[in-house]
This record gives C-alpha cells, structure tokens and sequence, in this order.
C-alpha cells in the first residue's frame, strides 16, 4: 500500500509529537496509530508499522536516559530479557484470546492509576532506599514480564503502568521510574517488530521516514524529562491517562 507525500509529512509530523509523549509518559501510539488507520491502512499493516517506527523511539529514549545515568544497569539485567521473553508470550496469546476482552480491565485499572498520581502526597517515592538487590531483581523481572506480556498482548497504557509500577515496587522516582520503563519497551517493541516483520506487515517505506521523527521525537521527550524531574512526568502521565481512559471508554460503549 501507498501514502502520498502529503499523508507521509503528516505522520512523520504525528511520530515527532509522539516521540516526545512516549519518552515522557507512554502513550505515542495514541497519536501515530490513529494517523496510520486515517491513511486508510488496514488495521494489521498499521499496527505493524507502528512498531517499526516506535522501535527507534524507544532506542532513542533508552539512550538519553543511560547518557544521563538514570537507567539502573542492575535492573535492566533482568527486565530487558524478561521484557522480551514476555511480549513473545503475549503476542503467542493474541492466537487464543481476543484482546477486546482486557479493555474493561484496563479502563478501570487505568482510572486507578489517575487516581495514585492526582492523590498522592508525601515524599517522592525517589526519595526512599530501594529495596535490596534481590528483591529490586525480583518485583522488577516480575513487572517486566507481566507488562512486557500485556504489552504483546493487547498494549495501550504500557509505558504508563510500567512508570507507576517501577515507582511504587522499587522506590523509584517518577524520572528514574519513565527512564527505567524505557529498557521494558525497548524489549517489548523489538519482540513485536521481530514477529510483525516475519509477517510482513511492516511497511518500512511508510515505517522509516517516521522513525526518523519518532528518534527525534523521543530524544527531545527524553531530555526533557531529565531536565523537568519527576512534575513534568507526573502532569504528562496523567494527560496520558486521560486521553486513554476516553478511548477505551468509548471503545468499551460503543464494542
């Protein structure tokens, strides 16, 4: 399938904006999925391309975060294999459960998370010790699979309920916490790119011109986290679960 020059200016327009929002807080493909389905691209080759733009993203974001030392290399030992090992997973599921199942699950889960963020007072949880090696390895391998699998599985929110996951189990603040989800989605979108390629449902003419704006996108998102702490995190992600919570509202009256 083709796009016109006009159409490629536009979604590589949307991967810039979504870089930056993904970096941040999750949630790009709420900006590039829809543009994608709006070209008139069958839903299979828009999620497929989705993936093989914000696969760069992703890298881009995990690079500027490891630059500025945010990323925990001794949580990253066991989440990026787990990550990996549980989008295979979920992606193997989508073959016997429809996803459209898990969206009054998330809808609510992800009320909850609005919830947390808008609430919550005290200390960041960056401030607290985190927890020993072992157990750090262990909640954060576990988070990485479960998350990593829902990821594979059906997707919209994994950026968000990694960063509250990571905050709330290891202590982590919201920075460190969008820094060290980024290894997790690295993961989760080189599995998914790997099986969608295999299929071949990846339009890398479309694919590649957008992962040039979506690395770029994401290296801007990624500095500016660094350089507006933990508020900017907080007030983003709750943007993003917003604007999620409305979708998959609608999706879940409308379905």
């Amino acid at each position: 399938m083709d796009v016109t020059g006009f159409e490629l200016a536009l979604l590589c327009l949307a991967a810039l904006v979504a870089g930056g929002v993904d970096a941040i807080a999750g949630g790009g493909g709420l900006i590039t999925l829809p543009m994608l389905l709006a070209t008139g691209m069958p839903p299979h080759l828009a999620l497929g391309t989705n993936k093989g733009q914000s696969v760069f993203g992703a890298c881009a974001a995990l690079v500027r975060f490891s630059r500025a030392g945010l990323v925990s290399g001794r949580l990253a030992w066991v989440s990026f294999p787990l990550g990996l090992l549980g989008a295979f997973a979920g992606a193997r599921l989508v073959l016997w459960v429809k996803p459209e199942v898990l969206k009054p699950l998330v809808l609510a889960l992800l009320v909850a998370v609005a919830a947390i963020l808008a609430l919550r007072r005290g200390p960041p949880p960056g401030d607290r010790p985190e927890p020993p090696l072992s157990r750090l390895r262990l909640l954060g391998g576990l988070v990485a699979l479960v998350i990593g699998a829902y990821d594979g599985f059906f997707g919209p929110g994994t950026g968000t309920f990694l960063i509250v996951a990571f905050s709330s189990l290891l202590s982590h603040g919201l920075m460190r916490a969008s820094a060290d989800a980024k290894v997790v989605n690295f993961a989760s979108n080189i599995a998914s790119v790997a099986l969608f390629s295999w299929k071949g449902v990846v339009l890398w003419h479309v694919a590649l011109p957008m992962a040039a704006a979506q690395f770029t996108g994401a290296w801007i998102g990624a500095h500016l986290t660094v350089k507006g702490g933990d508020r900017l995190v907080r007030w983003v992600v709750l943007a993003v679960v917003t604007a999620l919570v409305l979708k998959l509202g609608r999706d879940v009256l409308m379905g």
